[in-house]
C-alpha cells in the first residue's frame, strides 16, 4: 500500500489526478476501521491531515464555508450557534475521541446512508464544494449521494468544503440507536424551519439507499404552518407530517431494525422535532402561548 502525504492543497489535487484510485483519509474514523477489519485494501492512501486550509471555516455574506477537514468538535464549539441542526447531529457522532478526529468531509466521502451529518445538510440545502486540477464545482447535497456508499465525485476530485447558510430559524435533529453514540443509527431525522421563506427543510438518514429529503412532507407543512399568526401546532398537522415523512423512506430489514420499525420511528421523530422547532420559533410570543 502506497501512502501519500501532501502538505498543500494543490499537491493533494495533483496526487489525486495521478492516482485516481487513491483513497483520501482525513480523520480515519471510517477508513482505518475498514482497513483494520480487512473490508478494504486500497492500493494508495492519500492523507489530507497536513493541509491547513481544510481545517478552517469562513463566512461570506449569508453563506458559511466549512472546510472538509474541520473536526466535529470544532464544528460544535465554533459553529453551533450558526448551524444548530448540524451541531446537534455532530454531538451524536461517536465518542469525544472520534469527534476530535472525525470530519464532515470524511462523512460525505463515505456517503453512508447512516451518516449523521447528512440529514441536517439536506434540511439546510447545503452545497458540496469539490475540486480537481481541472477546477472547482458546487454539487447540491441532494444530488451528491448516488447510491449506497457512492457519491457524485469524479475519480480525480476531492471534497474541499461544505457551503451552508446560517440558520434563520430553529433546527432539530433526532437519532434512534441502541445507544446515544458510538453506534450506527437505526434511523435519523433532521428538520429546519426557514421562516423568511415560509419553508420547511427535512433530511432522512438510514432509511433508504441514500440520505434523502421528504419533499411531500416539506410542501405540506410549509403550507400548513401559520407563519404570520404563529398559531399553536395542531395535532392533526403533526401527525400528517409524520406520516408523510415515513412514506418518503424506503428502509430495509437488517440487524439494527426492521423496515416497519424504521418507518414508525421516523414518524415519531418527525412529530417530536417539529414540535420542538415550532415551540422554539414561537418562544416568548403570545400567539403561541
Amino acid at each position: 500500500m502506497d501512502f501519500l502525504r501532501p502538505a498543500a492543497w494543490r499537491e493533494a489535487l495533483e496526487a489525486k489526478a495521478a492516482h485516481p484510485d487513491a483513497t483520501p483519509i482525513a480523520g480515519g474514523t471510517d477508513v482505518m476501521v475498514e482497513i483494520n477489519f480487512d473490508h478494504r485494501r486500497p492500493d494508495v492512501l492519500l492523507d489530507l491531515t497536513r493541509i491547513p486550509e481544510l481545517t478552517t471555516w469562513s463566512q461570506d455574506g449569508d453563506v458559511l464555508r466549512i472546510g472538509a477537514g474541520l473536526p466535529y468538535t470544532r464544528l460544535i464549539e465554533e459553529l453551533g450557534d450558526r448551524v444548530p441542526g448540524l451541531a446537534i447531529a455532530s454531538r451524536t457522532v461517536g465518542s469525544p475521541q472520534i469527534r476530535n478526529r472525525g470530519t464532515l468531509g470524511g462523512n460525505l466521502g463515505s456517503a453512508s446512508p447512516a451518516g449523521d451529518g447528512h440529514p441536517p445538510l439536506l434540511a439546510s440545502d447545503a452545497q458540496i464544494e469539490v475540486e480537481s486540477v481541472r477546477g472547482t464545482r458546487l454539487i447540491p447535497v441532494a444530488e451528491f449521494f448516488t447510491g449506497v456508499k457512492r457519491n457524485a465525485l469524479a475519480a480525480d476530485e476531492l471534497i474541499a468544503a461544505v457551503h451552508i447558510a446560517p440558520a434563520t430559524g430553529p433546527q432539530q435533529f433526532s437519532k434512534v440507536g441502541t445507544r446515544n453514540a458510538m453506534v450506527i443509527a437505526v434511523c435519523t431525522f433532521a428538520i429546519a424551519l426557514h421562516p423568511e421563506q415560509q419553508r420547511v427543510g427535512t433530511g432522512l438518514g438510514s432509511a433508504a439507499p441514500t440520505p434523502r429529503r421528504a419533499l411531500e412532507a416539506e410542501e405540506f407543512l410549509s403550507a400548513e404552518l401559520d407563519w404570520a399568526g404563529l398559531r399553536p401546532l395542531e395535532d392533526s398537522v403533526a401527525r400528517r407530517f409524520g406520516e408523510l415523512v415515513a412514506q418518503a423512506s424506503s428502509p430495509i430489514d437488517d440487524v439494527r431494525g426492521t423496515a416497519d420499525y424504521r418507518r414508525h420511528a421516523l414518524a415519531v421523530m418527525a412529530r417530536r422535532t417539529l414540535s420542538w422547532a415550532w415551540q422554539e420559533h414561537c418562544s416568548g410570543r403570545q400567539e403561541c402561548a
